[in-house]
């Protein structure tokens, strides 16, 4: 791709510095006017613009340019395009750091050492306030600090944009949001506020295939696997307090359900690996972010194949599957925001995985635990039961 982009670099920059020798001579690349470098910098995505600042003085110095940055991040995120959200980055470092910050996904390689015997042993000197983010250092970290920034695309169109400030319910009074399991459902309380809201849709005129029957859908799964493989979902979160930005998706999904809870939903889910170091005994969670669509109309009713958006949610698990709670969560999200990312999207693909690994021997090695404890409490009876006997008769 990159040597696509050069290559059409310097055909335009030879073209152009053809014409304008016919007019006039040129000495140096310097003698060139900037509007000609901008002109060639605005056509660039975000990491050929990168590596193209690297080539020279001039471009280094053009590429510097907000409005660069600006058109970059719009055409990745079109949510960046609304007002509030151009306000947010700008209050945050510019464009071009916010694309610097959110463009890698988070990579977390620490889950390939975790132990799941170390992951019992709660630490001595935990007390329980400090297990369920209860200490001061956590009364700097409020909701409200919070913004999500959510982009959907499928097949490379994009067909969802929403922004939610805070954490909804979180301010209630009562406390109930720190202790109880964290959730954000994005589809609920987005839109509010936003002037632009409405259902999300997919259609065959976005790339669907026709579903005649939901019976052969089954059967074939041709609309689950259209679905799985276009579907690209980005959750910016940012927070305004520290004035730092991170993506907590995985870009492509991870996983997902067909016909499930219903025969018309079908759940994917995207997400990351978090670090949880010196917050959870788990030291690492899973961002889970969950999309649901639902059937609304096939062929054979005389529509066209249509699916409508009806959850677009985040949760934080831990190695368990217990779901984390609030307070836990915000300080959670808040150390996300400066943890390692990686541009080498199979590199956080495989991270995921490699979680998902861990996480399934821990559970099979629970449910041994738990079959050799059942083995010992049946045979204890059996002992007990024949020495009662023995000594009765």
């Amino acid at each position: 791709m990159h040597v696509l982009i050069s290559s059409f670099l310097i055909c335009y920059f030879l073209t152009a510095r053809i014409v304008t020798m016919s007019i006039a001579p040129i000495d140096s690349m310097t003698s060139l006017n900037s509007d000609l470098f901008y002109d060639i910098l605005r056509r660039l995505d975000g990491p050929a613009l990168a590596s193209l600042a690297c080539t020279c003085a001039a471009f280094c110095s053009i590429s510097k340019e907000e409005s660069l940055w600006e058109n970059v991040c719009a055409s990745v995120w079109p949510s960046t395009k609304r007002e509030d959200v151009k306000s947010l980055i700008s209050s945050i470092g510019g464009f071009r750091k916010f694309y610097a910050d959110c463009f890698p996904l988070i990579v977390n390689k620490e889950v390939g050492e975790y132990q799941w015997n170390n992951h019992l042993e709660y630490p001595d000197d935990w007390t329980e306030a400090e297990y369920y983010g209860d200490t001061n250092e956590f009364e700097s970290i409020t909701p409200s600090d919070f913004v999500s920034i959510v982009d959907i695309r499928f097949k490379d169109k994009p067909i969802c944009s929403k922004v939610l400030s805070g954490i909804p319910n979180a301010n209630d009074n009562g406390g109930w949001f720190y202790n109880c399991p964290f959730r954000i459902d994005l589809l609920t309380y987005a839109d509010r506020d936003d002037n632009n809201a409405g259902e999300v849709t997919l259609s065959v005129s976005n790339g669907l295939p026709p579903i005649t029957s939901m019976e052969r859908e089954r059967k074939d799964g041709k609309l689950w696997h259209e679905l799985r493989d276009g579907l690209l979902l980005s959750w910016i979160l940012v927070n305004k307090k520290i004035k730092q930005a991170a993506n907590l998706a995985s870009w492509s999904p991870l996983d997902g359900q067909r016909h499930w809870p219903t025969d018309k939903d079908f759940v994917i889910r995207f997400g990351s690996v978090l670090p949880a170091k010196d917050i959870l005994p788990s030291q690492v969670v899973q961002c889970i972010l969950a999309m649901k669509f639902r059937v609304v109309h096939i062929e054979e009713e005389g529509f066209e194949t249509t699916l409508k958006l009806t959850e677009l949610s985040m949760q934080l698990e831990d190695m368990e599957g217990a779901h984390v709670n609030g307070k836990n969560s915000l300080h959670i999200l808040k150390e996300a925001l400066s943890c390692r990312r990686s541009k080498n999207y199979s590199e956080v693909i495989e991270s995921c995985h490699m979680y998902s690994k861990v996480q399934n021997e821990l559970k099979e090695e629970k449910m041994r635990s738990e079959s050799r404890l059942d083995t010992l409490c049946i045979l204890s009876g059996i002992a007990a039961f024949m020495t009662f006997w023995y000594y009765v008769l």
